[in-house]
């Protein structure tokens, strides 16, 4: 008896004890979630102090969810240990896969589902309209042709000169002093938003009704003697004139991924090459392109993905006037604007399935290349 005592005191203690975490933990998390509810309900009201919501938003964005993944945690901690140690990588991923779930699975499912249906504002889904005529009628639609051959325009010249020309930049701008400099300058575009830099070339191919022309490219053309252009106008020209953008803001990241391959060739393939005859140009193009070929194409297809997916620069700009319309645009139009659900998830739908086969190169690549 009184060994069983003192065996069983420290037992029920640590029982006790164990117990009381499990109540502790299990009380926090119903708080926490209370509080995330209340906090999201209060972040919705746009008659709140803009000062308050910052504040409401950073407690719940940091403090909340540290506490959240220590009460957690702590939870965790009083499993059997074979248990905790399969259950507490899930703990740490488990926010993640949530928000992966709620905001990208289950919207890409209910896209998807939509698609099939007639849906409009105030009507809703009509009954039994399963089927296809959301994507005939996009496919049948001129407007939606023409979109699609823009963004063939959009993919053929954006990844091959913002490629071409940021491995040039690259492959001069190694040889020069002030390299730092000059590739701070080209990178300078990319902290740029799509709209912000669709604002700056706003004004760059503005024309003026009347009075001094504070367009750039106008002002330029009157300063030689020529009439001002409504660019944005000029059909199919117009649509060159937004690529241009893009190439403007990619040619830097392109530049500074591939100045690092190229940095990467070992100076003794280079050596041996000058060695047996071959110049500067025969280099380039037998020695240093084919040993960064898969940098090339990853860059490439990172760029490509980005294309397909331009909304901003084309809405900023033209709106989609002037037979510059793009997919992602016509997505837009269709659920937003004419409030056609059925037809912009169709466009959506087109959207993800034309991104598709391009992740799943890019993903393969990154895989063969690391194993």
């Amino acid at each position: 008896m009184r060994s069983v005592q003192l065996n069983g005191g420290p037992v029920m203690a640590l029982f006790e004890k164990t117990w009381f975490r499990v109540l502790v933990s299990l009380v926090m998390i119903m708080a926490l979630s209370y509080g995330f509810m209340v906090s999201t309900e209060f972040m919705k009201n746009q008659d709140a102090p803009r000062a308050m919501l910052a504040i409401v938003a950073i407690l719940v964005g940091v403090l909340g969810i540290w506490a959240l993944y220590l009460t957690v945690d702590n939870l965790v901690s009083t499993f059997p240990i074979r248990i905790r140690d399969f259950v507490r990588p899930f703990v740490f991923i488990a926010p993640a896969a949530i928000i992966l779930g709620v905001f990208i699975i289950y919207p890409t499912i209910r896209t998807t589902w939509l698609s099939f249906f007639i849906s409009r504002r105030g009507t809703g889904v009509v009954p039994g309209s399963f089927g296809l005529q959301n994507y005939v009628s996009l496919f049948t639609d001129p407007a939606t042709f023409r979109a699609l051959i823009n963004n063939a325009l959009w993919l053929v010249f954006v990844p091959s000169f913002s490629v071409s020309i940021g491995l040039i930049i690259a492959i001069l701008v190694d040889r020069i002093r002030w390299e730092k400099f000059a590739k701070s300058l080209i990178f300078l575009p990319m902290a740029i938003s799509f709209v912000g830099a669709g604002v700056i070339w706003r004004f760059i191919y503005f024309r003026a009704t009347f009075g001094a022309q504070i367009g750039l490219l106008n002002a330029i053309v009157e300063l030689f003697g020529g009439s001002p252009q409504g660019w944005l106008r000029i059909e199919p020209w117009n649509n060159f004139f937004l690529i241009v953008i893009m190439v403007w803001l990619q040619t830097g990241y392109a530049m500074v991924i591939l100045s690092s391959a190229v940095k990467g060739v070992p100076g003794e393939l280079l050596e041996a090459a000058r060695i047996d005859g071959a110049g500067e140009v025969r280099i380039f193009f037998q020695v240093i392109i084919p040993f960064i070929m898969g940098t090339i194409v990853t860059v490439t297809t990172t760029i490509t993905i980005l294309v397909l997916k331009v909304f901003d620069i084309v809405f900023v700009m033209t709106s989609g006037n002037f037979n510059t319309n793009v997919i992602a645009n016509v997505m837009y139009q269709q659920m937003f604007v004419q409030g056609n659900f059925g037809r912009g998830s169709a466009a959506a739908v087109i959207l993800f399935i034309a991104v598709i086969p391009v992740m799943v190169h890019n993903v393969r690549s990154l895989k063969s290349r690391r194993f």
